[in-house]
């Protein structure tokens, strides 16, 4: 638990109807107390607060206080709902720390201590994080299940299991050489490739950065396909040059969009052609990039040249003045036809995105996965068996945030806003 007291805005940007200032630590209650009489732990009371410098009255509020362990981030805590004025929470904040008993929190500080106290575990802190980001229902809801337990109750049954191998490889290595031996190590290699099997099972979930992030949309085809035109009405405004001269554009263009509360980063794409100059062929190249990382590829090109994969849509988006006539028909220049492409973005969205309570794993998860399963290799031998759980086990602690490095959490904090 830490020694000093923090204190930040906890709410929205100023001015609004009502600011809450949330202090945690040792010293919050004295802190408040300097300012009015502290309520009973867990009730809500209304209060004057004063300016302990002269006695005037400072604003009325709404006081809650929590008693440690049983609050949000396992410290004393208490809050004070005010009303959204930058003048009354400037004052405030400049009372609660002119001693040195308080201080202004850093970046997901609060979520922090929290952590460090137990009171979730850093695949919940990292939910947490993407659940304010949220700004699709699926995104929402997800992350609110991430942050509820999904995982981390998959991960915590596992580790148990996990542990009981891990013991029963070490209470192994006593018996090496009876008449037990070769039972017991074909138990060891069985248990230890049923357990390997239930973490590449996770592995198998989808990737968050496809729901929080967007789906990767890239539109490619020759110069002159309509690709820029395209990209332009499914954005919504003129993002992207259209000209009648070909290679008009010469760099790939990014823009976050939501359809039907799905999340797409469409990607606009320099046109394919021989004979281009020098800035135009750099983009080309940047174009095979972009074709080779995309998630979900609209091809308006020739169909007879259509890249291979499952989420290619071919697209003819000159419909309305003779195009190639196969796929989507879309008019990229009126738009005609542009809801047939959004069912059909939809549709193979729903094919790479988690069902609406399901799990996902980021990137970070998916590397410590993916080396806690590389560690638990199937043996019957008892001292390799106990040393490859020993390591699965580390991995595992580091990927729930038992045992993280600081630059780590440094990273995955700083992404919080002051009062988180």
């Amino acid at each position: 638990m830490s020694s000093d007291t923090i204190v930040a805005l906890s709410s929205g940007a100023l001015p609004s109807a009502i600011a809450i200032l949330r202090l945690s630590g040792p010293h919050a209650a004295a802190a408040v107390s300097r300012l009015t009489d502290l309520p009973e732990p867990r009730l809500a009371a209304f209060a004057i607060l004063r300016d302990p410098d002269d006695g005037s009255t400072l604003d009325e509020a709404m006081v809650l206080r929590f008693v440690a362990p049983a609050s949000a981030t396992g410290e004393d805590v208490v809050e004070l709902h005010v009303h959204g004025s930058r003048a009354v929470v400037d004052r405030l904040l400049t009372l609660l720390t002119r001693h040195d008993d308080v201080r202004l929190a850093e970046p997901g500080e609060f979520t922090r201590r929290a952590l460090s106290n137990g009171k979730m575990d850093l695949i919940g802190a990292e939910a947490l994080s993407d659940l304010l980001a949220a700004e699709t229902e699926p995104q929402r809801r997800v992350a609110l299940g991430q942050m509820r337990g999904g995982l981390s109750a998959a991960l915590a049954t596992f580790r148990e299991d996990l542990a009981n191998a891990s013991a029963a490889a070490e209470a192994a290595i006593d018996y090496v050489g009876d008449d037990e031996e070769t039972d017991r190590g074909e138990e060891l290699r069985d248990d230890i490739a049923r357990l390997r099997a239930r973490i590449d099972e996770l592995l198998e979930l989808p990737d968050r950065r496809l729901l929080q992030d967007g789906i990767r949309t890239v539109l490619a085809g020759p110069v002159n396909a309509g690709k820029s035109s395209l990209f332009n009405n499914l954005v919504g405004f003129s993002r992207a040059i259209t000209s009648e001269e070909e290679g008009t554009t010469r760099d790939t263009i990014e823009v976050p969009i939501r359809l039907r509360d799905t999340a797409f980063l469409l990607v606009d794409t320099a046109g394919q052609r021989s004979g281009a100059g020098a800035i135009e062929q750099e983009g080309i190249e940047r174009s095979a990039k972009e074709v080779a990382q995309a998630d979900l590829l609209l091809w308006l090109g020739d169909p007879e040249k259509k890249p291979a994969g499952e989420n290619v849509i071919l697209v003819d988006a000159k419909s309305d003045i003779g195009g190639h006539g196969q796929g989507i028909s879309v008019s990229a220049r009126t738009g005609d036809g542009i809801e047939n492409l959004i069912d059909a973005m939809i549709a193979k969205a729903s094919t790479m995105l988690p069902p609406p309570d399901g799990m996902v794993v980021n990137q970070r998860q998916r590397q410590l996965l993916n080396e806690i399963s590389g560690v638990m290799v199937p043996v019957d031998d008892p001292v390799i068996a106990a040393e490859s759980l020993r390591c699965a086990l580390g991995l595992l602690d580091r990927l729930t945030g038992v045992s993280t490095l600081d630059d780590v959490l440094d990273r995955i904090f700083g992404r919080f806003c002051l009062g988180k």
